[in-house]
This record gives structure tokens, sequence and C-alpha cells, in this order.
């Protein structure tokens, strides 16, 4: 690869662009008492609230993707620069000093999506969505989970039939993100249900404003409904819109899942358990009158070990990305590390908490921590349960046998 700036040239037009358009980030303070209580990692906003969201990260988007910074790593035929993952890495942490509009809404397009779209898609596919991925134009779903086909995705049955030149497919999906203001969605589909599940699907890009694409929320337990539920009734897709060959589905969805895995496990949701929510706890027990409970003391000490071993894993996985390898089954170790240190916070709040808890004493900074402890089992389930990553990790990484049929 031909770099053709240097990384103290990028440095500064990187900068000089986030100076001009972005003020610098405020310090981020914690102090027992003062400001917001809420703790939670599902956000509780309403649909007008996750809509504006979404159009400010697509406003960002657009301005650094024009600028250069909106796909540092990708093609330059589909609008990115072809440079060393390392420059990306340069930007992020020069971005992250400046209060730039939260991503969030693009994060399912551009960390598992996209990266399918490259990895499968047709030259149609790739020119016309990539760039506008990146640039904001346009955000992406993923739509894999059924009602009866969550952890075990072969047994999906939502299905495509071949018209011609198009596919019809009817079905329904559930669990999807962000599917009430996405243009497109990833969708994997029943395209031939005579042969072995696995190797009966096909996946494709759908046009989320087609006719016969009905999205509904889905409240869940914390009172928020950041998911939906999605019905096809007989929503045509053209075929230069299919991921990979037909009946060839599976290997689709394992390059989205490994990328999910990625995004989730690597991503920014593990930050938040080793620095803001480790203050947090230290602060939740002094105020409990607990900070000299050895079995307080032990949890928080033990918590805070596995978050900096995860934190080493983490580095071990982006380091075999970042040397252009694909995401592998150590994914599956840094999602799974991520899920059990989530649980250990739940063990541990309700070790010092007790009833208050599950019971609103209103007092500040107790209750507040029962919207994290609804929201670690649906972050448990996503990207892959913990029970089949167990698997994934139990046999391709420790090479042990298949568990019987």
């Amino acid at each position: 690869m031909v770099v053709e700036i240097t990384e103290e040239q990028f440095k500064e037009e990187a900068l000089a662009f986030l100076q001009a358009n972005a003020k610098p980030a405020a310090k981020v303070h914690y102090e027992w008492g003062r400001g917001s209580d809420r703790v939670a990692l599902f956000a509780d906003k309403s649909r007008e609230e996750e809509l504006a969201e979404a159009e400010e990260a697509k406003a960002w988007a657009r301005l650094a993707f024009d600028a250069g910074f909106g796909w540092i790593t990708g093609p330059k035929q589909y609008g990115g620069r072809e440079l060393p993952p390392s420059y990306q890495r340069l930007y992020d942490s020069l971005a992250a000093d400046f209060d730039i509009p939260s991503q969030a809404p693009r994060g399912i397009g551009l960390g598992m999506v996209a990266p399918t779209i490259l990895a499968h898609g047709t030259e149609v596919a790739k020119t016309r969505y990539l760039r506008a991925l990146y640039r904001g134009d346009i955000i992406a779903c993923q739509l894999f989970s059924e009602p009866s086909a969550g952890s075990d995705l072969a047994s999906l049955q939502t299905k495509a039939v071949r018209d011609g030149d198009e596919w019809v497919v009817t079905g329904q999906k559930v669990w999807t993100s962000g599917a009430h203001y996405s243009d497109i969605g990833e969708i994997i589909c029943r395209s031939d249900p005579d042969v072995e599940k696995h190797r009966g699907l096909t996946g494709f890009i759908v046009d989320m404003h087609a006719p016969g694409v009905e999205v509904r929320p889905l409240r869940q337990m914390t009172g928020g409904a950041s998911f939906n539920e999605v019905f096809f009734d007989e929503v045509r897709i053209p075929d230069d819109h299919r991921l990979g060959e037909v009946n060839g589905g599976w290997t689709v969805a394992l390059t989205t899942l490994m990328n999910e895995r990625a995004a989730i496990g690597v991503g920014g949701a593990g930050v938040q358990v080793a620095a803001l929510e480790m203050v947090r706890l230290m602060e939740l027990a002094r105020h409990m009158g607990k900070d000299d409970d050895p079995m307080v003391r032990q949890r928080l000490a033990d918590l805070y070990i596995s978050t900096k071993i995860a934190d080493i894993t983490n580095l071990r996985a982006l380091a075999k990305l970042n040397a252009g390898q694909l995401p592998g089954p150590e994914l599956s170790i840094s999602k799974l590390a991520l899920t059990n240190n989530l649980q250990k916070v739940v063990e541990f709040v309700s070790l010092v908490l007790g009833s208050r808890l599950v019971a609103d004493t209103g007092e500040w900074g107790t209750y507040a921590w029962s919207e994290f402890v609804l929201g670690v089992p649906g972050l448990r389930v996503a990207g892959g349960t913990d029970e089949v990553l167990k698997n994934v990790i139990g046999e391709r990484v420790l090479g042990l046998p298949k568990e019987p049929s």
C-alpha cells in the first residue's frame, strides 16, 4: 500500500478539521449526589428523540466524509482513502477530545452491514450503498432474529421466492435495533426449504421504505423501546441486491456476526465497565457504608481485574483486525468477557444495595441501577447468546468435540 500522506500530516489535517467544526469535549467529572444518577446500557428515548439523534449523526458524517475522514481505510473506488488502520486509530483518538454528535445510530450499518456488503455484495450494491453508508446519506439495520429463530439462526423461516430478476420476501424479524430510522437492511431468508437448514439461506439488501415493510416498536423490560419487530409482506428485492451466492447465506451471516461481536466486545460497551461505572461502584460502596466489607472489596477487585484482562484480550483481537485478518473466534471471547463483566456488575450492585435495587426509596444513586441490571440480559443475547459463544470457543478455539445433535 502506497501511503500518500504521513501520519504527522494526517494528524495536522484531522486536528484542523475537528477544531474548525467541533468544540472540545467537556471533562467528565463524577461526584456522588450531583447531576443525573441514571445508569443504563440502553437509551430510553422517544421515537422523536431517536430520529433527531439519527439526523444529527448523519449531518456530522457528511461533514467528516467530505473532509476525508468518513472512511479512512476504505477502498478509493467506494469513497475511502485507503490509508492504514493506524490512521483510523489516530483520528479516533483525536476525535475523542471533541464534542461531536453520537454516531451510535450508524453503528450497526458501519460495524456489521457495510463490511458484509464489501465482502459479499454485487458491484451494483457496493457502488450504490457503501459510499452512502459511510457518508451518512443512509442508515442500515440488521434483520436476522425471528420469533422462533434467535440463537439458532439457521432455523429462520422468513422466505424468499425467486420471481425472474427479483425475489419476493415474506415473513417476520424481531429485535431489530434502529429499524424505524433505517433506509436499508441486511436480511437473511430461507430460499430453499428442501435442503439442510444451513444451506437453504440467502442474504439480501432490502429497502426499508419498500411497499410491504412494516416496522413496529418492541417495549423491553427496562421501559424503553430500542428494538423493533419488522414484517415483510411480499416485499420485492432485485437480484442485484443479493449478498453472496444463492443458498450461500450462512457464510454471509457469519461475516456479519463476526463483525457484530467485534463491535460489541471490542467496541465502546466494554469501556463503560472499566471507566465510569468503576468509579460509580466505588462511590456506591462508600455511600452504603460497605467500603470496608471484605466481600464487597473482593468483588470490586475481581471486577477491576477482569475488565483489565478483557482490555488486553481486546487489544489482541484489534491487532489481528489491524493486520488485515478477518475477525475470528477470539472475538467471541471478547464479547463473552464483556457480558461476564456486566453480570459481575449486576452481582456487585445487588450485594451492596439489597432491597434498594428493587424498591425506589428516592435516594440518589441507588434504585437508578435497576435500569442497568434490566439491560444486561439484552447484551447477553445480542451478537450471539453466551451459550452459543461458549460452544464457538469450545469447538473452534479449544478444539473440543461438537455438542451432540
